[in-house]
């Protein structure tokens, strides 16, 4: 018979035991930040109707993008982000929830697009959002970006420091209606903007050139890239007013703490989706990771699902596209993960195996990481072994006379030094 494959399908993530505790000890430390700033942490379906993830009524040109599937006579797909589903959640508890309503989800994600380095096909994602009703104030942007950033410190011995980059809409909007650009024309231009980084400076004037025809104009949009963006203050109120924001936003953000952000328009994302301040984490050891966390301001959450209108401003941490990356690519020292237990309970004999539960019991009430070896017919050389290779600190020995007498022989795994005592003991002697 032919044996059936056991690599997972490609996009897919299978992580060796030590690098999956440093991925869930990071995720907690994580999560802990987002608890403490008040988020709430919500489980939402992984599946959800077709017609709730996407407004294409064709169902082939969506079938690529999404993992998409049919029961009957109800098409499903698999959540391919957090914004949808909790639009949906929103929409659906707009009477139970208190706004400015804080959420976070912590899940798995699925797309259907062709695997490659840092992107896959399932993935973990940390969503965050703050939601309002009619209004939310920009100072929740700078929030949201203050709790991302205190996310990241949380694991900066893992993945170092980290810098944040703030993009404006409102300012590209501005400057356009100053440039009396047409709407093919702004269009066209964001979408270059957004490929700025990857097209390289020559490309990007050429594009410029195609879709403006207008060299002032040109250099008027280059020159945002070289002087900064004040050197339109008192153009148009527009424009001021995008300014403004800017400006008062980033001393909002230097008030919370966050004193490594910087303004870079040319972070524009989802073209389609935000409507105001956008932002990006970049991991300043690690670049070729691209983009950690971003998120923004969009102005209707909820609007194909209710009439109320939602605005919120939220963020993804691209989980996956850090931690396991990093960890295929061995860039974290697991040696803090690879030694979970500390007492392996070695049992000779049939005979000993209550006592032995009941030492494993105590040990473990006393927030001691504890197993025990309960092949008992296994001479003490394949059970000593084991202890050595799943690297605990200590074997606490169980035999006939330690049952007899109520104690447990400790051994050292380091020392070798080996001594009976009571199973309290054990337990003082292996908080040292």
């Amino acid at each position: 018979m032919d044996l059936k494959p056991t690599k997972p399908l490609s996009g897919f993530i299978e992580l060796l035991p030590a690098q999956q505790r440093c991925f869930d000890i990071c995720a907690a430390r994580m999560q802990n930040v987002l608890r403490l700033s008040g988020f709430s942490m919500l489980d939402l379906p992984a599946i959800e109707r077709a017609e709730v993830l996407t407004d294409k009524d064709n169902w082939d040109e969506i079938e690529t993008q999404m993992f998409l599937f049919q029961k009957g006579d109800t098409k499903m797909g698999l959540r391919y982000d957090g914004t949808v589903g909790l639009a949906r959640y929103v929409a659906g508890h707009l009477n139970d929830l208190t706004f400015p309503f804080r959420a976070s989800q912590f899940s798995k994600r699925y797309r259907g697009e062709r695997a490659q380095r840092g992107r896959y096909r399932e993935f973990y994602q940390m969503d965050l959002d703050i939601l309002g009703i009619n209004s939310l104030s920009t100072n929740y942007d700078a929030e949201i970006i203050s709790v991302i950033n205190r996310a990241l410190e949380s694991v900066a011995e893992f993945i170092g420091s980290a810098e944040v980059l703030i993009g404006s809409r409102p300012f590209w909007d501005a400057l356009f209606d100053y440039l009396e650009l047409n709407a093919a024309q702004k269009k066209d231009i964001f979408v270059l903007i957004d490929k700025k980084d990857k097209m390289g400076d020559a490309d990007f004037a050429e594009g410029l050139s195609d879709t403006l025809g207008d060299s002032v104009k040109e250099d008027l949009v280059k020159s945002v890239f070289v002087d900064g963006y004040k050197q339109f203050v008192n153009k148009t109120e527009k424009l001021d007013a995008a300014i403004n924001e800017l400006n008062k936003f980033i001393n909002v953000l230097s008030g919370m703490g966050v004193n490594n952000a910087r303004i870079d328009l040319s972070i524009t994302r989802g073209l389609a989706y935000y409507t105001g301040l956008v932002f990006e984490f970049k991991l300043i050891n690690h670049p070729e990771l691209g983009t950690a966390a971003g998120g923004g301001r969009y102005a209707d959450l909820a609007g194909k699902f209710s009439k109320t209108k939602i605005i919120g401003v939220g963020a993804a941490i691209g989980f996956s596209r850090i931690f396991a990356a990093m960890l295929e690519n061995d860039q974290i020292d697991l040696t803090p993960f690879s030694n979970p237990i500390d007492v392996a309970v070695l049992v000779m004999g049939d005979n000993n195996v209550a006592y032995a539960a009941g030492v494993v019991n105590a040990l473990r009430d006393e927030n001691i990481a504890a197993v025990s070896y309960l092949d008992t017919d296994k001479k003490f050389k394949n059970q000593i072994e084991y202890a050595d290779k799943i690297k605990a600190r200590f074997s606490i020995i169980i035999g006939d006379d330690e049952s007899a007498k109520q104690v447990v022989a400790i051994k050292n795994m380091t020392t070798g030094e080996q001594q009976s005592g009571s199973v309290e003991d054990a337990i003082k002697i292996i908080r040292g």
